[in-house]
């Protein structure tokens, strides 16, 4: 059986997350061949969030610095070495975790190297997006398409789906500790040369209070996509990757001895 690891940051989710881990569809990945593990990240919650998290059965990991992007690095850096394939999605009940089958079959039919799920090509419900985040995506989507070439129509979404690899290779470039990390993620995995497509998905309104500051991180958003045009593996990170994957690859070797 295949592995997925399901990654959840969350700060002061207490009302989503439990929905949210209920939601994963356990019972359809095991009759698709998938095990899996679910881990939350708290991000220096001030309410019931890991508690919430534990006692539906995830792995709760704790981060001190705040920033979704360091509550992801944390889950990454804690996800199974026998993981094949790693979904993110928010604890705030706005992602559908019953839809995880359906970023998971191009990764598994190797159509891609990674799926983001579309808000705007799929279904909102209610008020989930407002008019002006809508505006600011299209832009930041046709952004990323004109100048990265990603076949995306969703460049802020919080649902994604990697095979393993990508993943690994990815860690070490990733420096937003915000709500930039979607974009930084996208940039530089277009520069380091994956196939990145999007599948429709449906977006509910979420459970408690937004922590996006729209200006703040728009600004933030926009100057990533920006600085990222530059940017390439330098040559002292393209030996540290090779000098990982050897040393993943020797301890392969031993453990199969």
């Amino acid at each position: 059986m295949k592995k997925i690891s399901i990654i959840i940051p969350c700060f002061n989710e207490q009302k989503g997350i439990g929905k949210v881990i209920a939601g994963v569809p356990k019972d359809k990945l095991r009759k698709l061949g998938y095990k899996f593990e679910i881990i939350v990240i708290d991000n220096n919650s001030k309410d019931r969030t890991s508690k919430v998290a534990k006692s539906h059965g995830a792995k709760v990991f704790f981060e001190r610095e705040q920033g979704k992007g360091a509550a992801l690095i944390t889950g990454f850096r804690n996800i199974g070495s026998d993981t094949d394939y790693v979904v993110m999605l928010d604890g705030d009940n706005t992602y559908k975790p019953s839809e995880i089958p359906r970023l998971i079959e191009p990764l598994e039919s190797d159509f891609c190297d990674v799926i983001i799920g579309s808000r705007l090509e799929g279904k909102l419900n209610g008020t989930s997006l407002s008019p002006s985040h809508r505006m600011a995506n299209w832009f930041f989507t046709f952004f990323v398409r004109k100048f990265y070439l990603v076949n995306t129509s969703d460049t802020c979404t919080g649902y994604f789906a990697w095979k393993k690899e990508v993943v690994d290779e990815l860690i070490p470039y990733i420096e937003s500790s915000g709500f930039a990390i979607e974009a930084e993620m996208i940039t530089k995995m277009a520069r380091l040369g994956y196939k990145i497509y999007s599948v429709p998905i449906t977006y509910d309104a979420r459970e408690g209070n937004s922590k996006l500051s729209p200006v703040v991180d728009g600004i933030k958003i926009t100057w990533m996509l920006l600085k990222n045009l530059v940017w390439r593996p330098s040559l002292t990170d393209n030996n540290t990757s090779v000098l990982q994957t050897m040393f993943k690859k020797l301890n392969l070797a031993k453990a199969s001895e």
